[in-house]
């Protein structure tokens, strides 16, 4: 038996929440219809046999009636028609009439077998004590058969007691009518329970087929292929789960490209200063000491490619520091409108070489804010790096800086090719670089953001293709520290 029911398992696979989901339902559907079943046939054996119960009681009270009225005139006289009553009774087929004395012994009976025998049932008994009729259903001592008896009392006209009349009647047709119900109703129970399992193993099977699909396309993406999608066959809890997953596996893989790119990035950044340091290096070592002015040239790339290395090194540890979340704030009050022209005026030189023109709108008042001042000016640095390097191109900066009620607003615009409206949301992402060629991690713009969030500001990135770009910085004004 243990082995078919294993084989059983097996074979329907019956394990996980489908276990747990059958066994639940089997359990609560066994109640309920073994329930039923035993409320069925306690109603069931209820009406055959108390319909028969009270047939019997009515027909012994109108004989036990009849004969206390007109016949129990005297022992002989209630003798004789006891007698004659048992000889002339017609349903001896169905039922045994039996006449019982006050000691509980059989006197005269449709059954000559039981002539003289005491049944010593309670319905007797119970009969001659209370004086009325009284029915039992059990056993019957003598035959061993299950049998509904029913004992009315017969009384003298002065109301003694001179015996008892009583009907006994076999429940085997009872019993096999109520046998043949209950297994009709036994039969109904299990097609219910045979139906539930089919459909419960059904409905299972939509739940956790896609759930199987989905746990075996999750392990692909844990084992590297990101970028994979579930084909979403439902629009409920389990296609919201494919949805989340599928977007899930999507980012990562952008992910993925990105790091790709970043690294990529960032080995090119490395390689292009340390190659300019080596080989000048190299030239200086090789230049003769009357060279002054060879010498003067590769030290001043040397100097310059080594800042761009600080830089980068710089970038890289604000990222780790960013996404460990160990970057802290030194705050302090200072006037921000002094420290943003500072970074204007380290370019302006510059970019005046390259034919861009820096355009500065100063603030009308001074304005103090609450802040990091290296932080921020760090921030400045980085959009207006990326406005030169992204839209230097339009030859014209536009730069501005203002208050406006509770908060100041740092705006640089450049009039560049400007951000595909797609690319827009991904700008401030790690790692993002775009389609653009220029040079860069992708981290500075991220690590500005996050330092403008860390003042409780907001970056914002407003672009049109082939109009430039405006970048808005908006801290607040707090007074105080």
């Amino acid at each position: 038996m243990g082995r078919l029911i294993n084989g059983i398992k097996q074979k329907i696979n019956i394990s996980g929440i489908k276990k747990r989901w059958l066994l639940n339902s089997l359990i609560l559907s066994l109640i309920l219809v073994f329930v039923g079943i035993a409320g069925y046939s306690a109603g069931l054996a209820n009406y055959y046999y108390g319909g028969l119960q009270s047939a019997l009681q009515n027909r012994a009270m109108a004989t036990a009636n009849y004969f206390s009225r007109y016949v129990t005139t005297g022992y002989d006289n209630y003798y004789n028609s006891a007698t004659r009553f048992v000889r002339d009774f017609e349903d001896n087929d169905k039922l045994e009439v039996q006449f019982i004395s006050t000691s509980g012994r059989v006197e005269v009976s449709t059954a000559s077998q039981t002539v003289g025998y005491s049944p010593q049932t309670a319905d007797i008994q119970d009969a001659i004590r209370s004086n009325r009729v009284s029915s039992w259903i059990g056993i019957d001592p003598l035959t061993g058969e299950h049998i509904l008896s029913v004992s009315a009392p017969l009384l003298f006209t002065n109301q003694e007691i001179i015996g008892v009349m009583r009907y006994v009647t076999s429940l085997k047709e009872a019993n096999r009518r109520i046998f043949i119900a209950m297994a009709s109703a036994v039969s109904i129970g299990i097609v219910i329970i045979a139906f539930i399992i089919i459909t419960n193993l059904y409905f299972i099977g939509t739940i956790t087929r896609p759930i199987k699909e989905i746990n075996h396309i999750a392990k692909k993406i844990s084992d590297g292929s990101f970028g994979v999608k579930i084909d979403k066959k439902y629009d409920d809890e389990i296609g919201e789960l494919v949805d989340t997953i599928n977007n899930m596996s999507a980012e990562i893989a952008g992910a993925e490209r990105m790091k790709a790119e970043f690294i990529s990035s960032v080995s090119h950044e490395l390689r292009t200063p340390l190659t300019a340091i080596t080989g000048w290096g190299e030239v200086l070592l090789a230049t003769p000491a009357s060279g002054i002015a060879e010498i003067h040239k590769g030290a001043g790339i040397i100097v310059k490619e080594t800042l761009r290395l600080s830089k980068l090194v710089e970038e890289l540890l604000d990222f780790t520091q960013v996404k460990d979340s160990r970057m802290t704030m030194l705050m302090e009050q200072f006037e921000i409108g002094a420290e943003f022209e500072e970074v204007v005026f380290m370019y302006t030189d510059s970019l005046v070489k390259e034919g861009v023109t820096l355009h500065y709108i100063p603030p009308d008042d001074i304005i103090e804010i609450v802040g990091d001042r290296s932080r921020l000016r760090q921030v400045f640095l980085n959009i207006l790096d990326n406005a030169i390097k992204h839209g230097g191109t339009g030859k014209r900066i536009d730069l501005m800086l203002y208050r406006m009620e509770n908060e100041v607003c740092v705006v640089i615009r450049d009039y560049g090719e400007g951000i595909a409206e797609d690319e827009l949301p991904l700008v401030k992402r790690k790692f993002y670089r775009g389609k653009t060629n220029a040079r860069g991690t992708g981290i500075g713009l991220a690590i500005s953001d996050e330092i403008v969030s860390m003042h409780d500001g907001q970056l914002e990135i407003s672009s049109e293709t082939g109009q430039g770009t405006t970048v808005t910085i908006r801290l607040p004004v707090k007074m105080g520290l």
